[in-house]
């Protein structure tokens, strides 16, 4: 079997997705996710102008050979567009290869480490009585695991609180958002949010919250203690991770777990954090961290460690992303759990796909490859429009981490 050809398909069916498409002579064909919030054009130039032409004429079966070549072979390693591209190209020829075996793709992973995927959603309200209705709403439509991020008092924007409850979408069109942010006032409120979360719902479901990288190593260690008595099932991106150690402090001051990876390109930005067992969860992506081929290699480091996954699954992942993502959970031994924001009605149609929920578990479907395809002539009718995530400024306008 040959690559014969390739190509990228931008769709904007409410937000922007980048989709590569590969075909072989044998008529099989696999797709792959590059999408990258904010940055989609560079990505699909980075594939077509770079990527597609060293593919064609080379076996689809070879994957983790190309996989090398891609990441080798560019000199200029890592980074969120390189991995981005590697990424689509990783899962669009799993995909391909699972097809020609007849096989959901989990099973040539080695197949079922479970019956079903548990999933997280993300309930936002602008005030702590809308957010606990919005928990309610998500436990209603029988989630076990809710995450849980509200508006603060005093201030006019929060991260997690954005168009939409159910289809959540942080990205403004035009230019980004300016936000302004206090973490003395989010400090103080949040175990407020826990604390009532539990009063109303119990102990039962599990909880989640992420601070977005906003705090520093030592007030990211004050929170997880303030948060301590609400057990939660995790606190996600509590600090900038670009320096890893910075872990070590707050694991000295908190036992809540601790969760970060979903900006996360390559298995070098996690190794010190998973080797010095400074986290519980890795939040690692398909489509941001070289595909399922390298998602693997950080699961299995993980594994020895006692750490599980926990990958990424916000709206701009594509349903390309959730379905490969679906897959890899139902095989990976150390799988903890799978965030799930849902697409909205126009983007499932432009991406039909295998994948179910249902009882608070996702479950990937059994058709052969990845199980989702797109529907190009619908793709068509949505072109790219421009959109930023939000920047973030602290109240004496000083540039921060949104």
């Amino acid at each position: 079997m040959k690559i014969t050809a390739a190509r990228v398909i931008v769709t904007c069916p409410g937000r922007n997705f980048v989709t590569l498409k590969i075909e072989t002579d044998e008529g099989l064909t696999g797709l792959g996710d590059a999408t990258l919030n904010g940055r989609e054009l560079a990505v699909a130039s980075y594939l077509t102008d770079h990527v597609i032409p060293c593919l064609i004429g080379r076996d689809p079966h070879q994957v983790e050979d190309i996989w090398q070549y891609l990441y080798r072979g560019a000199y200029w390693r890592r980074g969120p567009v390189t991995m981005s591209a590697i990424a689509a190209v990783d899962t669009a020829l799993w995909d391909i290869k699972a097809k020609a075996a007849g096989l959901p793709l989990y099973q040539l992973l080695g197949g079922r480490s479970r019956e079903g995927v548990m999933v997280y959603g993300h309930a936002n309200g602008r005030d702590l009585a809308e957010t606990t209705d919005q928990v309610g709403k998500y436990l209603e439509m029988g989630y076990k695991a809710v995450r849980a991020q509200t508006g603060i008092p005093g201030m006019k924007t929060a991260y997690g609180i954005g168009r939409g409850t159910l289809f959540y979408e942080p990205a403004t069109k035009g230019l980004p958002e300016e936000q302004i942010w206090s973490t003395e006032k989010y400090l103080d409120f949040v175990p407020k949010l826990f604390e009532e979360l539990r009063k109303v719902y119990g102990f039962g479901p599990h909880l989640l919250h992420d601070a977005h990288h906003r705090l520093t190593p030592i007030e990211a260690g004050r929170l997880g203690k303030a948060l301590e008595p609400y057990r939660l099932f995790w606190l996600e991106d509590c600090t900038p991770a670009e320096n890893q150690e910075a872990f070590k402090l707050v694991r000295q001051h908190t036992v809540t777990p601790l969760a970060v990876g979903e900006i996360f390109n390559s298995i070098h930005d996690c190794r010190e954090l998973i080797q010095n067992q400074l986290i519980d969860y890795i939040r690692t992506t398909v489509v941001h961290a070289g595909g399922i081929t390298q998602l693997r290699r950080i699961a299995d480091l993980a594994a020895l460690y006692q750490i599980k996954t926990g990958s990424h699954g916000a709206t701009d992942n594509s349903p390309v992303c959730m379905g490969a993502a679906l897959h890899f959970d139902i095989w990976v031994p150390n799988f903890g759990i799978q965030e799930y924001m849902r697409h909205t009605p126009e983007t499932d149609a432009v991406f039909p796909h295998a994948y179910t929920f249902s009882d608070g578990y996702l479950h990937p479907g059994e058709a052969p490859g990845h199980g989702v395809e797109i529907d190009e002539a619908l793709a068509a009718k949505y072109p790219y429009d421009p959109a930023y995530l939000p920047v973030c400024r602290l109240e004496d306008g000083t540039m921060w981490n949104w």
